[in-house]
């Protein structure tokens, strides 16, 4: 489960050290952008050791390495890929083509090392509107990939257009995103919102993720992800009624009744797949119904 993933810089001992004291779900470990050529062997060591020596106590472990137009990426996966983080961040993806060269090195490293097939997953990161329009061939371009990521500052970037925090100019690539990340059956995780002192305007954005059906968000400071894991949770409401909706389908499956009616509305198969997921999250987040 990934409700919040924090990004911390690979060239910052002392955040990537307190890294699983933030409480975010995950930890993106950035060799890219957080790190200025100078520094790119030195963050890649650093990184690499705190994998090596840190526990991390269920806090996942995501590594945004550099893109595959560099001369860092394969140094980052050598250097990486044996501490088995739980998924590579690929950024910049445009084409399938890209998520398929980064499979074939990360396959090509898991024999050597004798991981299992797959092992490290893979999430490209979207941030170009080529990536946008490609986005449903790069979900299903390698069976590593568990996810997509919208990264919507260079996006806007790249669309000659000013980042606000609306978002109006990103709606059409978030939509895009999780309609291509839900058809080919894997995750879609939402852009980080970058005004660190906005708490009303981090939970409308991280809502609003939620509504469009993101899977969670991403966040640049430890000072939103309380926000964006209490948005990407159940609330206490909607465990209460999932549950009634298991407990209505159980009575009508022991009365022989094809169809069966909660709070006036009838219980269709995607109420029911809404309430399994809603439970399964909670039973997760050792969540459970409330007492009567």
């Amino acid at each position: 489960m990934r409700r919040s993933m924090l990004f911390l810089p690979g060239n910052n001992p002392n955040m990537l050290i307190n890294g699983n004291c933030l409480g975010s779900d995950a930890v993106i470990f950035d060799l890219e952008d957080a790190v200025s050529p100078a520094e790119k062997d030195a963050a890649r060591i650093l990184v690499r050791n705190t994998m090596r020596y840190m526990d991390f106590r269920g806090c996942e472990i995501i590594v945004r390495i550099n893109s595959i137009d560099t001369p860092y990426w394969k140094r980052d996966l050598d250097a990486i890929l044996p501490q088995q983080p739980g998924l590579i961040l690929l950024p910049k993806t445009g084409t399938a083509k890209d998520v398929q060269e980064a499979d074939a090195y990360i396959t090509e490293l898991e024999q050597k090392l004798g991981f299992a097939p797959n092992t490290v997953g893979l999430m490209p990161l979207i941030e170009t509107a080529l990536g946008v329009e490609n986005a449903f061939a790069i979900a299903t371009a390698a069976d590593r990939v568990q996810a997509l990521f919208l990264g919507a500052e260079d996006l806007t970037a790249d669309l000659r257009c000013k980042r606000t925090k609306e978002g109006r100019e990103i709606e059409y690539a978030r939509t895009r995103l999780v309609m291509a990340a839900r058809a080919a059956g894997v995750e879609v995780y939402d852009t980080p919102f970058t005004d660190v002192n906005d708490d009303e305007g981090i939970y409308k954005d991280a809502s609003y993720a939620k509504a469009l059906g993101f899977s969670g968000k991403a966040s640049i400071s430890p000072r939103h992800v309380g926000v964006i894991n209490e948005v990407f949770s159940p609330s206490q409401a909607d465990i209460d009624y999932s549950y009634e909706v298991m407990d209505a389908i159980a009575m009508a499956k022991a009365q022989g009744k094809g169809a069966i009616a909660l709070r006036g509305k009838m219980i269709d198969a995607p109420i029911v797949a809404r309430a399994e997921q809603t439970i399964a999250m909670a039973e997760a987040l050792g969540l459970g119904r409330s007492e009567q």
